[in-house]
């Protein structure tokens, strides 16, 4: 298959150019965490699954792990039911976990394995309702949450399954835990966890904003972690941005080669940040 026959015509990088990053990540682990308002827009969505389909098409082992913020907080509105977070963090009860499982699980996630098996790819959907589960929740440490959980165990050998059969996991953030009871996980902790535990190159969190920003205002290109630390301190970072930053932090810390918080809203990104010089957002590493 030639590389021209799948590359996208229009915002990509120039293949030319593209080759030699192309032959680096050739074989290598990439978790890509999909969500945020980007997930709003078709084109956008159709540019992450094209994305999604050419990084396994060109050999490069790549899991997708999605969010579904605003489509469940579409959902929750026309249900009347109010939405409270604490630290980024939905607060779900019983009414607001039947709303997640419904989204995550019947809508997006089906939405986005045909979206990318469209584009040449094979994905294969990995939920809390499969036989393929994967993951297994521990609670939150804050019982106000309720039905949020942290990712306790991970099922790395049927990840690994589907990769070897050249497949693209396609990753609902829900996990079982006691008496079969789903819990919703937050999106970038279960990404973060994921790479972690299959060791991977990057970690790629999709964002609706170009990165991060220092006390100025400006965007930054590269991070340490201790940097990236100190952001949180000083308040720099606040709101939803503090679990992404603390899952980069955490990702990097235990051997994933670098975490970019990646700009979304430009059609394309995944290729951009991987096959140029420049990338599409800013890269945390140790």
């Amino acid at each position: 298959m030639n590389l021209e026959d799948f590359w996208p015509q229009k915002d990509a990088p120039a293949l030319s150019n593209a080759k030699q990053f192309i032959e680096f990540y050739k074989n290598k682990k990439i978790v890509l965490k999909y969500g945020g308002q980007v997930m709003a827009s078709d084109q956008l969505t159709k540019a992450f699954a094209q994305d999604a389909a050419i990084c396994n098409l060109v050999g490069i082992k790549n899991l997708v792990i999605h969010g579904g913020g605003p489509q469940i907080q579409k959902k929750l509105q026309a249900q009347n039911i109010q939405s409270k977070f604490i630290l980024g963090l939905r607060v779900t009860d019983e009414n607001v976990i039947k709303v997640v499982e419904d989204v995550l699980l019947n809508e997006i996630n089906p939405e986005l394995v045909n979206t990318i098996n469209h584009y040449k790819a094979n994905a294969e959907s990995v939920t809390a309702r499969n036989k393929n589960s994967i993951l297994k929740v521990k609670k939150a440490k804050n019982p106000e949450l309720g039905f949020v959980a942290d990712p306790e165990e991970i099922d790395v050998e049927k990840l690994i399954n589907i990769i070897d059969q050249n497949k693209v996991p396609v990753i609902a953030p829900m996990g079982l835990g006691d008496n079969d009871q789903v819990y919703n996980i937050n999106a970038d902790t279960a990404a973060g966890s994921i790479a972690i535990k299959i060791k991977a190159e990057r970690l790629l969190l999709m964002t609706d904003v170009p990165g991060v920003k220092d006390k100025n205002g400006k965007y930054i290109s590269k991070l340490t972690t201790s940097e990236a630390q100190e952001l949180i301190d000083n308040e720099t970072i606040t709101g939803g941005m503090i679990p992404k930053i603390q899952t980069c932090i955490s990702a990097v810390k235990n051997g994933v080669g670098g975490v970019v918080i990646i700009d979304g809203t430009k059609p394309h990104a995944v290729l951009h940040e991987l096959f140029t010089n420049e990338g599409a957002g800013t890269l945390i590493i140790e």
